[in-house]
């Protein structure tokens, strides 16, 4: 799935370069997003006109944080996958922006609030707004929130070594996503 899902972004950013003639691409990462135990992540955008650009992005998180007693770890470890679009009222990569983006999730997250665990797989659509402040003409900072919904398949563990079910299904959810700082480097 997660394969299927990269050559799908990938083919939206390829179609979206054919279709400008003076693109802007820009590469991003969320420095926040490291802050939540560890996740690698990026984004490209690519400007398809005055102001309008279209979005990909992927996070990955493998890690696991085992603490003294060998029951009790932290984790939230992901592969997540997204494309969508900005708009932006005055022009691309500058000043305020609205967002929307497709998402697919695949996620293990757990001890963090209680011994619990979670994984599961979420599907869904998500709404963004920020700021981009341009610092040069290749680097610009970028402040954003926002939230997404959809359905998650998920299974639900007492703790996060004992494999013992306490609950799963599907469910939709409201939740919110991509509190973010981002560093961005504009081609």
């Amino acid at each position: 799935m997660g394969r299927r899902m990269i050559t799908a972004l990938l083919a939206v950013l390829s179609l979206a370069c054919l279709r400008c003639g003076a693109q802007t691409v820009s590469i991003s990462t969320n420095v926040l997003d490291y802050a939540m135990l560890g996740t690698l992540n990026v984004d490209a955008s690519v400007s398809v006109a005055r102001r309008w650009s279209v979005t990909a992005g992927a996070k990955y998180n493998p890690f696991t944080y085992r603490k003294s007693d060998p029951e009790r770890q932290l984790q939230y470890r992901q592969q997540s996958y997204a494309a969508g679009f900005r708009v932006w009222p005055w022009h691309t990569l500058s000043g305020w922006w609205l967002s929307g983006k497709l998402r697919y999730q695949e996620y293990n997250m757990g001890g963090i609030f209680s011994r619990e665990t979670e994984e599961g797989d979420r599907f869904g659509t998500g709404f963004y707004a920020g700021y981009t402040h341009m610092l040069s003409p290749h680097f610009n900072l970028e402040f954003g929130f926002g939230f997404w919904t959809g359905l998650s398949v998920f299974r639900r563990y007492d703790c996060q070594v004992c494999g013992v079910t306490m609950d799963s299904g599907r469910k939709f959810f409201i939740l919110p996503d991509d509190l973010m700082i981002s560093i961005a480097y504009v081609f």
